[in-house]
């Protein structure tokens, strides 16, 4: 029996056993609880799948360790304060949530993280020192630093950090080099009207001295896996994908890696000899430049990422995608994943959203 959403506020109940609840999947639990389990109101995810015989992972159940770190697949909830120690924004801006301090807000659907998906790397507030700075293309700077102070700086590839320039806010960016390299490499991009961009354009002089501080984010190589990998950078977003495409070549990953870059016009697009080159020595490397508005007749493939993907196969099941871009390219690239079969979990994106982006998103929430 269901409640009307008016009866509650515009949520939707349902009874089990005499009480309302709603119904939470747990992704590794679901051939022994198809169904799910029911989630009493008010009460959160752990205390019911550990009523349940789950052997959910967990620790403190205060919100303090994170160990009960999961991936929020579908639906609302609701969480009661924890330490950003244990959850940090980033992470719940990527959709992680602690399961001892989440009450289901609807039918829900989680996924405890498996060790593959844990990055656990120590946060370092660093003193940085510009050693390159130079033009990728007309509007994106490569930026390289040398840490003075405040490290060992480690991360996993496909992370990103927090730098703050001189009397500027923070941003963050993409590590494009690899954890195992000496220099952090970042590719900055020219924001018109930005508050940040436009001092590294035309004021930051090898030298200068910047603060980072990371490493931040989900998106990250999963060594572990062993099927296909597709890698699709949009623009700047090529950074964290140049970083997790190296380092699976650097490692000695098997698996084909198939990399796209999606660029608008020729002067958009960089970095093209070196992952030429790349490709030309390691047999399971592909790459390709596709321009979605090219200001006259190519050679090369037009239209969009996500268009590319559908049409180059037609069966992803087992692959992994990691994705950096503008939101729109990363949004209808990871809808085009999944109609060919990739998990959502397999889906691994970072949207770069600008400062206006998320003012916008805001005011709209």
């Amino acid at each position: 029996m269901a409640i009307t959403p008016d009866a509650l506020g515009g949520a939707s109940w349902t009874v089990w056993g005499g009480t309302l609840s709603f119904k939470v999947k747990i992704r590794q639990e679901l051939e022994a609880h198809p169904d799910g389990i029911g989630v009493e109101m008010g009460g959160t995810i752990l205390e019911a799948a550990l009523t349940a015989g789950i052997a959910y992972p967990h620790g403190c159940q205060s919100g303090n360790c994170g160990a009960c770190k999961s991936e929020l697949l579908s639906g609302d909830v609701q969480m009661s304060p924890y330490s950003e120690h244990a959850l940090s924004k980033a992470e719940a801006d990527q959709g992680l949530i602690l399961v001892c301090r989440s009450v289901p807000w609807s039918d829900c659907e989680v996924a405890w993280l498996e060790p593959d998906d844990l990055a656990v790397h120590p946060t370092r507030q660093m003193d940085c020192r510009v050693v390159e700075l130079a033009d990728a293309t007309h509007d994106i700077k490569r930026m390289r630093l040398a840490i003075d102070s405040g490290g060992p700086f480690s991360f996993s590839a496909g992370q990103y950090a927090s730098i703050t320039f001189p009397s500027l806010p923070p941003r963050d960016y993409s590590m494009a080099s690899r954890p195992d390299e000496d220099l952090l490499e970042f590719h900055i991009r020219l924001v018109p009207g930005g508050a940040v961009t436009p001092f590294v354009t035309d004021r930051l002089k090898v030298g200068d001295h910047v603060r980072v501080a990371g490493p931040i984010g989900t998106c990250f190589l999963r060594e572990a896996h062993r099927g296909p990998i597709i890698a699709m950078g949009g623009g700047s977003g090529l950074a964290p994908i140049k970083s997790i495409v190296e380092t699976a070549l650097d490692k000695g990953l098997p698996q084909d890696i198939h990399l796209y870059f999606g660029a608008r016009t020729e002067r958009d697009v960089y970095l093209e000899d070196h992952f030429q080159a790349l490709a030309a020595r390691h047999a399971n490397l592909s790459f390709e430049v596709v321009l979605s508005e090219p200001d006259g007749p190519t050679a090369r493939r037009t239209g969009f990422l996500h268009e590319a993907l559908a049409a180059d196969y037609a069966d992803l099941d087992g692959a992994k995608v990691y994705l950096a871009g503008p939101p729109v390219m990363v949004e209808s690239a990871v809808a085009a994943a999944e109609a060919l079969g990739v998990r959502r979990q397999d889906c691994h994106a970072d949207a770069f959203y600008t400062e206006e982006d998320k003012a916008r998103m805001e005011a709209t929430a």
